[in-house]
């Protein structure tokens, strides 16, 4: 099954450079309410959320 690519998102919302933790949680929650290119948040930054009682 191909997953779905938002590019028009894409190109708008562009990951910042060096981003902060918080600029990731951002973008990557934006990310999963207008595309479907990829499921989920990414391991790491997941596990950083739980270590910091985020939900998640």
């Amino acid at each position: 099954m191909k997953q779905k690519l938002n590019k028009e998102w894409h190109l708008k919302n562009k990951m910042p450079a060096n981003a902060t933790f918080e600029e990731r949680v951002k973008w990557h929650t934006e990310h999963q309410k207008h595309c479907s290119c990829r499921p989920g948040f990414p391991a790491k930054l997941m596990e950083e959320m739980k270590k910091r009682g985020m939900k998640v």
